[in-house]
Formats: structure tokens, C-alpha cells, sequence
């Protein structure tokens, strides 16, 4: 069996670099992927869907060095999903409201907007694809 799940949108903050116990640099950040349409009333909705994507090895210290919140990336993965549910990852938000994430282990990467290229997207770059990593853990999640 095999899922793969591919997303394009904006970066909602910075990546965060970190290390695994074991030495392994691991990258956090979140994927913003907008739709607009139009209601059954005739008025436009807009509806996002947020995304929290890890990358690990030498893909998560290349996002972390070239990618910056408010990019547009490409993402291609498969979900990660909460181990008790087997579903999207559920907590309760601040104002004491039920939310849903999804979460996703970065696979392939590719940047549609490259740093300093001013406020629109630019030409794409080359994209960086990760090594299937059987051992990577799942628990390093946010």
C-alpha cells in the first residue's frame, strides 16, 4: 500500500532547524494551501487548509538555509498520522475549540519563490528530493 499527498502554497513561518537525539537535522514548518469558490448563494469563499511538514537530512538544512516565511513551495509526502486516532492530529485550540492538523513527512520539496526575489513568485528552482527514510521518527512531530 502507498499514499502520497502533494500541496502548494505559502510557508506560514520560518523553518525550524533542529537535531534528533541522534544528530540528525530535522526541519518544522507550515504549508498554508488556499481555494476559492463560489457558494451555492453566489458569494466567494476562501478556505485554507494548514499543513505542518517535516524534513529531515540534508532536505531539512536546505529549507531551513533558502525558505522563509510567506514562500511558495511545492511539497510532495505522506501523511503522518496520530498514532492513537490513525486520523489527522486533534487538540484543543485556545479558545478551548476542537482542531485538526494535518501533518506530513516531507519527501520531495520543490521552491517556486526564491529568497530576495521581491513580492512575487519567481521562476522555479531545481527541487530537492529526500531519501526514503524508513528509521525517521515519527514522535519528533511539533
Amino acid at each position: 500500500m502507498y499514499h502520497k499527498v502533494t500541496i502548494i502554497g505559502r510557508l506560514g513561518n520560518d523553518p525550524e532547524l533542529r537535531y534528533s537525539p541522534t544528530g540528525r537535522p530535522v526541519t518544522h514548518f507550515s504549508v498554508a494551501a488556499n481555494r476559492r469558490y463560489t457558494s451555492a448563494d453566489g458569494s466567494m469563499v476562501d478556505e485554507t487548509v494548514w499543513f505542518r511538514c517535516t524534513a529531515w537530512n540534508k532536505q531539512a538544512e536546505t529549507i531551513n538555509q533558502y525558505l522563509s516565511k510567506g514562500q511558495l513551495v511545492y511539497v510532495e509526502g505522506r501523511l503522518s498520522p496520530d498514532k492513537e486516532t490513525g486520523g489527522p492530529r486533534v487538540w484543543s485550540g485556545q479558545n478551548g475549540q476542537a482542531r485538526a492538523g494535518y501533518e506530513v513527512v516531507v519527501e520531495r520539496i520543490k521552491f517556486l519563490w526564491i529568497r530576495g526575489e521581491g513580492a512575487g513568485p519567481s521562476a522555479p528552482v531545481d527541487d530537492i528530493e529526500a531519501f526514503p527514510d524508513a528509521d525517521a521518527p515519527d514522535d519528533l512531530m511539533y
